[in-house]
């Protein structure tokens, strides 16, 4: 089952309470709930890992994880979703979303020259805060709500052939049976 499947390659729960981060969750982050697997933790947890994940600041895994609390959805899964966007994957993702985000509010893109400082942060976040913005809220929407959506159907589609095949094989005994 799809259960499995998460409780394979989930990092181990100690080791991301231990976390750094998630000391400042405090007695919080023990509660049982945030460490389930079900259909209805791990949808959640796709969505705000994925949403969290096209958030341009830092710490957005101490977001993930604050997200994770509030809405009872599994705590390893969001906090580790959000490395979908990482620092190879970065610059190309959230250039798309600058990209797009210059196309929704109808203005030309700026020449984009990307250097990975703190200065050029500073320096040049005013020609591309407004569209990466938008289009980072689009994308981390549309990620989220395709994140739930296909978790639910997966789910769905191993518990329906779960059941199929627990059927068959009852037929199979009660045929064998007689």
């Amino acid at each position: 089952m799809a259960k499995k499947f998460f409780k394979k390659w989930l990092p181990d729960s100690h080791k991301i309470r231990d976390s750094k981060y998630l000391r400042l969750l405090g007695p919080v982050s023990h509660n049982p709930n945030l460490w389930h697997l079900n259909r209805h933790s791990v949808a959640a947890a796709f969505s705000i890992g994925l949403f969290c994940a096209w958030i341009p600041l830092p710490l957005h895994m101490l977001l993930a994880a604050l997200l994770a609390v509030f809405f009872r959805a599994n705590l390893p899964l969001s906090v580790s979703l959000v490395w979908v966007v990482n620092p190879i994957t970065m610059v190309p993702l959230f250039f798309y979303a600058y990209k797009l985000g210059t196309r929704l509010l109808g203005i030309p893109m700026q020449h984009f020259h990307f250097e990975m400082s703190f200065e050029w942060f500073l320096e040049s976040m005013h020609l591309y805060a407004e569209p990466l913005v938008l289009g980072c809220l689009v994308l981390g929407t549309l990620s989220a709500i395709a994140g739930n959506v296909f978790v639910r159907v997966v789910w769905r589609h191993q518990v329906v052939k779960h059941w199929k095949q627990r059927h068959a094989k009852r037929l199979d005994s009660a045929t064998k049976a007689t």
